[in-house]
């Protein structure tokens, strides 16, 4: 048996540089659910698309035909699973709007130590949505709900995607949760050394 202690400098260091590596059963995690975050996210990206369509059509029908009940709600239909399918995808990505302050100088070290306790407060919050989610979208398969406009459609559809989008968003937080702790040991995800310092990060121009 060979013991390690930190008189041998060497095996010590290769010690904690190992001890600084994520699990593979977590690293296998964080990509499973990026993958399908990504394929969410892009199917999601292209939503903008069919709302852009119904808008139209609506403006082309009360112009020239008579005003259509269903497009004004439908568009709102549309906006709205474009971005609960979608927030996961641009968390993954770091595209959603922050206050930076004093963010943007620290190290990555610090920003990872900072973004790791951010997540476990958003992943609280998303459980009791998810919870609140879950017990409207019974309540409008048990009774079929509507909504109180002329149109009238069944409220389940988007209560249903509603409630995948907040689980999507919940799976996105613990991955990014994951990597925001190997970042502040000084790591990525797969191991890799992070830079030390602000001006190191920052990309060049």
């Amino acid at each position: 048996m060979q013991f390690v202690n930190a008189d041998h400098p060497i095996t010590f260091r290769a010690v904690q540089q190992e001890a600084k590596l994520m699990p593979k059963a977590i690293v296998k995690f964080v990509y499973f659910v990026e993958k399908i975050n990504y394929f969410f996210g892009r199917i999601a990206m292209y939503g903008i698309f069919l709302m852009i369509g119904v808008l139209f059509y609506s403006t082309i029908s009360k112009t020239f035909f008579n005003p259509s009940l269903w497009t004004l709600e439908m568009a709102q239909f549309l906006m709205a699973s474009y971005y609960l399918l979608g927030g996961a995808y641009s968390m993954q990505l770091g595209d959603h709007v922050r206050m930076d302050l004093l963010y943007g100088q620290w190290s990555p070290k610090h920003r990872g130590f900072s973004d790791s306790i951010t997540s476990f407060f958003l992943v609280t919050y998303l459980i009791f949505l998810l919870y609140g989610g879950i017990g409207s979208t019974q309540y409008a398969l048990k009774y079929g709900e509507t909504s109180y406009s002329s149109w009238a459609p069944y409220m389940a559809p988007i209560k249903l995607i509603m409630v995948f989008g907040i689980a999507l968003m919940i799976l996105q937080t613990i991955a990014t949760f994951f990597r925001d702790v190997a970042k502040s040991r000084g790591k990525t995800l797969e191991g890799e050394p992070l830079a030390e310092t602000y001006e190191e990060a920052r990309p060049t121009i």
